[in-house]
C-alpha cells in the first residue's frame, strides 16, 4: 500500500499529534498520506466522502472503537480497508493498543503484510408516523428507553412470523463484530467475528426465560412498538444515531448490502484478544 488517509478524533489526546507523526513517517517512505482531524461533523461524522481522494488503499482511524466505527459507516460506500489505532480504553476493534509502537503497524502496510477481513454489517429502518428514517450499524441496532424510567412493550416477527412479545428495557440486534459491545454486557454471546449472523438479545426482560436468539444473516426483524398512545422511545445506531419510536411505529433490521473491511495485521486468536482485552478491565 502506497496511498493512506488519516481519520484523528481530536477529542482524544494525542490523536492531532499522532497523526502528524504517522504522516511523516509514511512520506519518508515515500508514500502518500493524507488525513483529516476535526471534531465530528454534524452531517458527515468523522469523514466526509468528499474528503478522501479517489487513489487512497487504506484508512487510518485514530480514536478507539467509536472512531472507526463512525468511519466505517460514513465510508461504507467507498468500501475501503481501515485499520485503528486505540487512543481510548479497551479498544476490541483496533490493531494497536493504547501506548504501543505504530512503527511495525506502518511497515507492515507498507509491505502488504496484512490480511483483510470481512466484517457483517446491520441496517434498521423506522417505519412510522413521521415517515421513514435508517441507517447503518457495524456493531448493533438498539431499541430503548428515551426519557423515562419505565418498562417498553413490543412485540418481535421473524420473517413476518409472529414470535414474542417482550416486557423489557428493550432489545439489542447486534451482529458478530458488536457481540462484545452492548450485547456481551447484557449477558448474550460472544461470537467469532468472521461468523455471519444476527444475534438479537434482550434488555433487562420482565421474564424468566428470556434468552439471546441466534439468526441467519438472511432473516429479517420486525419490531413492533405497543405501550401508550403518548409513548416515545428510541432506537439507537451504533451508539450514534437516534430515531424516536412511536406507539404503532415498526423498525425493520436486516443484513445491509455492504460489509466494513477491517486489516488484520496480529497472528493472536480472536479469544486471546478477547481475554487480553478482558483482563484490563
Amino acid at each position: 500500500m502506497k496511498h493512506f488517509y488519516l481519520i484523528a478524533n481530536s477529542s482524544k489526546t494525542g490523536a492531532v499529534e499522532t497523526a502528524v507523526e504517522i504522516s511523516a513517517y509514511l512520506k519518508a517512505r515515500g508514500a502518500v498520506c493524507d488525513s483529516y482531524a476535526g471534531q465530528c461533523e454534524k452531517d458527515h461524522g468523522y469523514t466526509n466522502t468528499d474528503y478522501v481522494p479517489p487513489d487512497t488503499e487504506c484508512v487510518i482511524t485514530l480514536g478507539g472503537d467509536g472512531t472507526l466505527i463512525q468511519a466505517a459507516r460514513d465510508l461504507v460506500d467507498l468500501q475501503l480497508p481501515i485499520i485503528g489505532v486505540n487512543l481510548g480504553n479497551l479498544g476490541y476493534l483496533t490493531q494497536v493498543a493504547h501506548g504501543e509502537s505504530i512503527a511495525p503497524m506502518l511497515d507492515a502496510l507498507l509491505e502488504n503484510r496484512f490480511t483483510l477481513e470481512k466484517r457483517m454489517m446491520l441496517e434498521g429502518t423506522v417505519l412510522g408516523r413521521d415517515g421513514v428514517n435508517g441507517g447503518l450499524a457495524l456493531n448493533d441496532i438498539v431499541l430503548t428507553r428515551k426519557d423515562v424510567l419505565q418498562m417498553l412493550k413490543f412485540q418481535v416477527f421473524l420473517n413476518g412470523v409472529f414470535f414474542n412479545e417482550y416486557m423489557a428495557d428493550g432489545m439489542i440486534a447486534a451482529t458478530p463484530t458488536g457481540s462484545t459491545a452492548y450485547n456481551l454486557s447484557a449477558g448474550g454471546p460472544i461470537v467469532a467475528p468472521g461468523a455471519e449472523l444476527m444475534l438479537l438479545t434482550p434488555i433487562c426482560p420482565h421474564s424468566l426465560n428470556s434468552r439471546s436468539i441466534i439468526l441467519s444473516p438472511e432473516d429479517c426483524i420486525t419490531i413492533r412498538m405497543a405501550g401508550t398512545e403518548e409513548q416515545q422511545e428510541t432506537v439507537v445506531l451504533d451508539g450514534d444515531k437516534v430515531i424516536t419510536i412511536r406507539h404503532g411505529d415498526i423498525l425493520e433490521i436486516k443484513r445491509a448490502k455492504n460489509c466494513t473491511t477491517l486489516i488484520q495485521l496480529n497472528d493472536i486468536s480472536f479469544l486471546e484478544n478477547i481475554r487480553k482485552k478482558m483482563d484490563r478491565i
